[in-house]
């Protein structure tokens, strides 16, 4: 609290003048005072800055008496925490727990004893300085906290990206397919947290990983040759299994990472599921383990669908793009077979943002040449350039 002035600020608050001057007497020397001679110039002293430390209150005052003055003083998260000390007369024991139970720590009857008067004081500004101290203490520790999880988020982020674009630099560099799959997976799990289901506890936290998981898909396919990796064709048993190593290669690379780290890294856990998984079929056609259903990791679920969809409104140097209606049409009808139904009725309530964001970030003829040349070196073919589908 380095904004505190140096002296403990008391606000003594009684309608009889005398009283004022009497405690203020008392108090200066050893306190900066306030005085208030009425309940509602009391609470405008009280919510000013600074603060007072501790309020001494009479009880007894014409329009507004020292117990509703408590109450709103109590009611008031600015000043809640501001100990208040009642200054009365006779009081009954039916009166005091009145008091008490709005939140009064003390009484200090009339007339005072002033050597009282002051040890009750500093007793209670001790008390006042300590929760303070931990109050403080603990909301420092609060937004420490969440810097250092920012941190660690943003550096989580970081080597998510920097992985898939070391992914990105080893498939193509000039394409946006790893943005465009990032947007998708951001809207399609959002859709399906919204169903009730398995996914409807995707926080916004979870469903920001997932879409920065998503990106490392394929990050398995370093491994393939260009020659297996770039072949349109069909491809033989044995390249076809080179390729399909893919996806364990990369679970065991993020594993391999994760075990370099000591620790489980729960920051992993999608990249693991998605890459490993993202070639199941819901019917159990799929590999590396031919999952069937709600056996596929949920995240994987959803790449899958997304990396169906990708390829159908994009441009690539064999295959004209397919329009938006007909890609989703393509989508629909692989539910059951290839996709999760849920999935897909999640896909059908945002399939106009899908095709937003396939239009938004399209591949361009840099990125599609690109690919064209990467394919004619693989394959060692001369390839014309300017029959590629629009």
């Amino acid at each position: 609290m380095l904004d505190r002035p140096e002296q403990e600020v008391i606000l003594v608050v009684d309608d009889q003048p005398d009283n004022l001057m009497l405690m203020s007497e008392l108090l200066m020397g050893h306190y900066q005072v306030r005085v208030a001679a009425s309940g509602a110039k009391a609470l405008r002293v009280a919510q000013s800055s600074p603060a007072p430390d501790l309020v001494l209150l009479d009880i007894m005052m014409p329009e507004m008496d020292g117990y509703e003055v408590c109450r709103r003083l109590k009611a008031d998260p600015r000043t809640r925490d501001i100990p208040v000390i009642f200054l009365t007369g006779v009081v009954s024991s039916a009166d005091e727990q009145r008091g008490l139970d709005l939140g009064a720590v003390d009484y200090i009857t009339k007339p005072i004893s002033p050597p009282v008067t002051l040890a009750r004081i500093r007793a209670h500004l001790k008390l006042k300085a300590n929760a303070d101290f931990l109050r403080d203490k603990s909301e420092f520790l609060e937004l420490e906290v969440r810097r250092r999880t920012r941190e660690l988020q943003a550096v989580q982020g970081a080597t998510l990206e920097a992985m898939a674009t070391l992914c990105d630099l080893r498939d193509n560099p000039h394409s946006r397919h790893l943005l465009r799959i990032e947007q998708y997976m951001r809207l399609l799990a959002d859709s399906l947290a919204r169903r009730d289901g398995e996914a409807s506890e995707l926080d916004l936290e979870q469903i920001e990983l997932l879409a920065r998981s998503a990106q490392l898909h394929d990050i398995g396919k370093v491994v393939v040759p260009d020659r297996v990796l770039l072949n349109p064709g069909q491809l033989s048993p044995e390249d076809m299994a080179l390729m399909q190593s893919h996806t364990t290669a990369g679970r065991d690379a993020l594993e391999a990472a994760e075990s370099r780290l000591g620790m489980s890294a729960e920051f992993l856990r999608f990249a693991k599921e998605i890459t490993y998984s993202h070639h199941e079929r819901w019917d159990g056609s799929g590999y590396p383990q031919g999952l069937l259903g709600e056996q596929i990791p949920l995240s994987a679920r959803l790449l899958a669908l997304i990396d169906c969809y990708d390829e159908l409104p994009s441009r690539h140097p064999y295959q004209a793009p397919l329009s938006p209606e007909e890609a989703q049409q393509r989508i629909i009808a692989a539910s059951g077979s290839h996709l999760d139904p849920q999935v897909v009725e999640a896909f059908v309530d945002v399939a106009d943002g899908f095709a937003a964001i396939a239009l938004r970030y399209a591949d361009d003829d840099q990125a599609l040449g690109n690919e064209l040349q990467r394919m004619a070196d693989a394959l060692g073919e001369s390839i014309d350039m300017t029959s590629t589908p629009n």
